[in-house]
């Protein structure tokens, strides 16, 4: 696999690079970044966090805005953050901001036109970490994490895998896709009428049914507007209490669903995942 450098930033010590691929698996060109802490120097291979970002967001919303990369290098810990959906000349779209373009959901769509392109799914699981741990000194340790549509992706594709994750976490995810209208509208569109399929991707469903347990940590802000129609974490806190989940669930009062909250908490979520990554 050919990956081509498209930007080079030095940040506390480590490096902050974007690259761009074909991707098999998406059918079309792909692009996203990667922070290398300051220990890869030394020859020292390091493990990875993939973050899945929301909605309308690209590979640098994250990166840009997250305040993550000190901390990164701190702990010595790679982090990979991925584009939201295929793009491109001849990539199924929607006019709308919720389907289509920035739009993918993490699933693999079984729909025409969206399953040429659309396989989100398997090019966050599969393609990408090959690629990544090709080309770059890091370990096959792995955590996963993301934001909203990004956490969505990262619930269900941690508890899918628990075998490929050390741990996961989440800001505002939406943790019962088949009951918000974000959800009900992409799943008809790439996964059909047939709503026992859209369950594989709802992680409410996922982490009531899971028999492997990876630790979980997800934050809410009290003051989304998006919390009660949404996102409802109440119903995969249910979940996670009929099985037993380990879930660390918190409700923060006076934050909303931007990356004011996610930079707020972001050094929490990576001190979570450095204790489980270097078990």
């Amino acid at each position: 696999m050919t990956i081509e450098n498209i930007s080079v930033n030095k940040s506390f010590g480590g490096w902050h690079k974007q690259y761009s691929h074909q991707s098999k698996v998406l059918n079309c060109a792909m692009r996203f970044a990667i922070y290398l802490p300051p220990h890869v120097s030394s020859g020292q291979k390091v493990p990875v966090l993939y973050w899945l970002s929301g909605l309308t967001c690209t590979d640098e919303n994250f990166m840009q805005k997250a305040g993550a990369l000190r901390i990164a290098a701190e702990l010595g810990i790679a982090i990979v953050a991925p584009d939201t959906s295929p793009r491109g000349e001849g990539v199924a779209n929607d006019e709308a901001y919720d389907l289509g373009m920035g739009a993918g959901f993490y699933v693999n769509a079984t729909q025409a036109p969206w399953n040429r392109h659309y396989q989100m799914y398997d090019y966050i699981v599969n393609e990408l970490p090959n690629i990544i741990e090709a080309a770059f000194p890091v370990s096959d340790k792995r955590a996963i994490s993301g934001h909203s549509m990004g956490g969505h992706g990262a619930l269900t594709i941690g508890l899918r895998n628990p075998e490929r994750y050390s741990s996961m976490s989440a800001f505002s995810p939406i943790c019962n896709p088949v009951k918000a209208p974000w959800g009900k509208k992409a799943f008809a569109a790439y996964l059909g009428k047939d709503k026992t399929a859209w369950e594989s991707y709802d992680s409410s469903e996922l982490m009531r049914k899971a028999t492997l347990f990876i630790p979980a940590k997800v934050d809410q802000g009290g003051a989304d507007d998006f919390l009660k129609d949404q996102l409802k974490p109440e119903v995969l806190e249910a979940a996670a209490k009929i099985n037993g989940y380990p879930l660390q669930l918190a409700i923060h009062e006076g934050y909303d669903h931007s990356y004011y909250f996610i930079s707020s908490f972001i050094e929490e979520h990576l001190r979570f995942h450095d204790q489980h990554l270097n078990k």
